[in-house]
């Protein structure tokens, strides 16, 4: 016992004097402080939370808690592509890209973030759909055949000759890529060697997942089917490293489920249930807002760690955890994102605006830093995919894009002496007049979202996704290489361009292009294609190396430097784009497919048309009913 340790203690411990009972009294509040305490920082276990919580108490926040919302800021560089859009090249600071996340609107959520183990980890085992017939029926809800009537194949000779040439960089990329870095996460071009870096916790062929699609969509069956054994015989899922949570999603999740819905192979759609299920583990924190790093292997931190939660991480899952609801029976996952909504439509939100850090603790915003570019983008980005993928049921997506386009107009949207139209930075209520390569998706987000706002301001929003597609193009064309940089300023005389040496590297990145694609698509000018084209013919000048494709260091200097990576998302979606952008619309169109922020299609819930056709699983529930 404690007493006999203590010297001149008697057994019974009567003998104690007034000193040494303070003295005892101080250690053993400390020893119990100590334990208790370390209880928070061991490994997730339910088991230890019942010690403390009956059946009926959660440790997390439920959806109608009065806790607000907060980020993280993962610590190593690497993760921050959620504005993130990832670069892994020499002098390049990842930042968040955009990605938002928005849930399905038809459903309310008020389960809590404290779920069962059963629930957290193996969701979709437990409740396997009892059908197979979800590909069949899926297929009989889409509007038009996926490829198009001749796989999107254009009519004049010189735009089929161009998308030709955009599918053969397509197989120039992809065969570097087999050759060097075969199985490892992205190509180093100029050594000739693969890359694995540390955004994906031990996960293995991040090019081949996210060129999957791609390779399908252009007709690369030998590449596509190669890309398909690799998946079925070496995505190994079990890794003890710590990920992403972003990065795994846009890239992993999508490109499995996009896989999925375009060819109907199963071995897709079981491994991103399997991997769907290790990532719920994220969000068990007090609020449910996830943590930004989630280890993939057995075990889990709980809500031990510090720090913020960024809003393009946690606002980019909303699409594919809706897909993994009708794809495994389990809703669970739409739940978690619900929560998301649920929580962000709670707190405040100074001058209606989104700040880019919240914290999964206390659900305070830490800093009132906005940006449509890294950090927040993808945020805005599926808010109103959201909407568009619920094949317009989701109102609550509707009127949050909305409404926080009117506090960006309001805040951030600007004009340049030179009648440049771009959007700012809002650093607690001053404004920094600069635009990020990664903001520049916003013109087609802007665009597709323009027919479905109020009436009277449809043609406004067009013409504004048309000046800030404008905009961007101008910040490609002011540069020797006629490739963009990372960001560009407007001040001090400087008007779409960058200013500071740290800004003026490009890493193959596709948000401009994105929004030519989408441009296209909506208005038809031609322009769109011929700037594309531009971009191909600059990509092949200055990024175009020996063994694959390279970003640089500097595209204003005319001898380039290059940083020796080929991104796993060039193939993902800068080439991607750029075909779509010379395809016959009916590749992929609009009316049946959303695309998530790595460019992965989707396709859209149509719920009723669903339960028409019979995909219903073992649970009962029309799936996302």
């Amino acid at each position: 016992m404690v007493f006999r340790k203590l010297p001149g203690v008697s057994a019974s411990g009567m003998g104690l004097r007034l000193s040494q009972k303070f003295v005892f009294l101080l250690f053993l509040s400390g020893l119990v402080t100590l334990c208790f305490g370390a209880l928070f920082f061991l490994p997730d276990s339910v088991r230890l939370k019942r010690i403390f919580l009956s059946k009926n108490e959660n440790p997390a926040v439920t959806v109608g808690s009065d806790n607000e919302l907060s980020k993280k800021v993962p610590g190593d560089p690497e993760h921050l592509r959620a504005g993130l859009k990832g670069g892994e090249g020499a002098n390049v600071k990842l930042k968040v890209s955009r990605k938002p996340s928005v849930t399905h609107g038809a459903r309310t959520v008020e389960r809590s973030v404290g779920s069962r183990a059963q629930d957290e980890r193996s969701p979709a085992r437990a409740q396997e759909p009892a059908a197979r017939d979800d590909y069949e029926a899926f297929k009989k809800c889409l509007l038009k055949p996926a490829l198009g009537k001749n796989k999107g194949t254009p009519s004049d000779s010189e735009t089929l000759q161009r998308r030709e040439k955009v599918k053969e960089m397509m197989k120039f990329a992809w065969d570097n890529y087999k050759r060097y870095a075969w199985g490892q996460n992205e190509l180093r071009p100029l050594t000739r060697n693969g890359h694995i870096g540390n955004m994906f916790g031990g996960l293995r062929g991040a090019s081949i997942v996210d060129s999957l699609d791609t390779l399908y969509i252009m007709g690369l069956m030998e590449e596509y089917e190669e890309a398909k054994e690799w998946v079925q015989n070496n995505l190994n899922l079990i890794s003890n490293g710590e990920a992403s949570l972003f990065e795994v999603n846009i890239r992993y999740v999508g490109g499995l489920l996009s896989a999925y819905y375009l060819t109907g192979a199963e071995i897709f759609k079981q491994k991103v249930v399997e991997l769907g299920e290790k990532l719920l583990p994220a969000f068990n924190t007090p609020t449910g807002i996830p943590r930004g790093v989630i280890n993939l292997g057995s075990w889990s931190w709980g809500w031990a760690s510090a720090g913020s939660s960024i809003l393009a991480e946690f606002g980019t899952l909303h699409l594919e955890f809706l897909h993994l609801s009708q794809l495994s029976g389990n809703p669970l996952f739409t739940e978690k994102v619900m929560n998301i909504r649920k929580l962000l439509n709670k707190i405040e939100k100074p001058h209606g605006l989104y700040p880019n850090f919240l914290s999964p603790v206390s659900g305070n915003w830490v800093q009132h830093h906005v940006s449509i570019g890294g950090l927040g983008d993808s945020f805005y980005e599926y808010l109103i995919k959201s909407y568009l993928m619920s094949d317009k049921t989701d109102q609550e997506a509707k009127k949050m894009y909305y409404s926080a386009m009117e506090a960006i107009e309001t805040n951030l949207v600007q004009k340049s002496p030179g009648g440049l139209t771009y959007v700012a930075e809002w650093r607690g209520g001053i404004l920094d007049h600069k635009m990020g390569h990664l903001a520049c998706f916003s013109g087609g987000m802007i665009g597709i979202g323009a027919d479905d706002g109020p009436t009277e301001q449809r043609q406004h929003y067009l013409d504004l996704a048309a000046e800030i597609t404008h905009t961007c193009h101008e910040s490609y064309s002011r540069s020797a290489t006629k490739l963009g940089p990372e960001a560009f300023r407007f001040d001090a005389g400087a008007e779409a361009t960058a200013t500071r040496l740290s800004d003026r590297y490009y890493i193959l990145r596709p948000e401009v292009i994105e929004s030519y694609m989408y441009m296209w698509r909506l208005t038809h000018d031609p322009k769109y294609r011929q700037w594309g084209w531009e971009a191909v013919e600059a990509l092949e000048k200055h990024c175009r190396v020996d063994a694959g494709f390279s970003g640089i260091r500097d595209v204003y200097a005319s001898t380039v430097s290059h940083d020796n990576m080929q991104q796993s998302f060039f193939l993902s979606e800068t080439l991607k784009y750029l075909y779509l952008l010379f395809s016959d619309d009916d590749l992929l169109p609009l009316e049946d497919w959303v695309f998530n922020t790595e460019a992965h299609p989707l396709p859209v819930i149509r719920k009723t048309c669903l339960q028409e056709h019979g995909a219903k699983h073992d649970h009962g529930q029309t799936d996302l009913e």
